[in-house]
């Protein structure tokens, strides 16, 4: 009997295995067509359709006969945001928001990293990371957001100046102690940054490493 039934039990194994090729050739085409991950414009080619398609950045949701046709009407969409861009904004973290499917690096300043960890005045550590991105949710409101720009960086995002009404959204965040004027970029933010220091705001209330040093660890 034990024979009989470990018999049984392989060929149902080998019948298992069998149909499971079967079925994995029959969805290969499929699978392969589809054209791997995505390119720097958030986009690829679907080879059994013959086109290129994108699921991220500027040109979500759009098919073209080709890359070039994409890459032109990514020029043309980047041409457009040199004028203001408004809407409902989307706090990514202390330095970064969508608008629509624009995503805007918020332009001379830099913000603790989600993860980034601080030490408060009371030598206790948090996350100022979180403490930064809440910040700027505040400052951001339900109020729609102005962005000011004319540049994209290797990201693909548009490096701008927001506005929540008349209020610069990246001074007010550096005068608030949850970002640093970033100089390696810009000196727009300096007069703000030393006016945390001096009254002990946000992050300055304790100790912290620049967001850029906590990268590189």
């Amino acid at each position: 009997m034990g024979v009989e039934t470990g018999s049984g039990q392989n060929i149902m194994n080998w019948r298992g295995k069998f149909l499971f090729l079967i079925l994995s050739l029959a969805s290969a085409p499929e699978v392969f067509a589809h054209g791997g991950g995505l390119d720097g414009l958030g986009c690829h080619h679907n080879k059994k359709q013959g086109i290129y398609h994108c699921h991220r950045g500027v040109l979500v949701g759009q098919e073209f006969p080709s890359k070039d046709n994409a890459l032109k009407t990514e020029q043309g969409s980047q041409e457009q945001l040199t004028k203001p861009l408004k809407g409902t904004a989307r706090v990514v973290d202390g330095d970064t928001i969508w608008i629509g499917n624009t995503k805007i690096r918020l332009h001379g300043i830099d913000a603790p990293e989600t993860r980034q960890k601080c030490i408060s005045k009371d030598r206790t550590k948090y996350n100022c990371g979180k403490a930064s991105t809440d910040a700027l949710r505040v400052l951001v409101g339900g109020d729609s957001v102005r962005c000011e720009g004319e540049t994209f960086d290797r990201y693909r995002r548009l490096i701008a100046t927001c506005y929540s009404g008349s209020l610069n959204l990246n001074a007010e965040l550096v005068r608030q102690g949850w970002a640093i004027a970033y100089r390696r970029y810009s000196k727009d933010y300096i007069s703000a940054e030393k006016e945390a220091q001096e009254t002990k705001r946000g992050m300055w209330a304790g100790e912290f490493l620049m967001p850029w040093e906590w990268r590189r660890k």
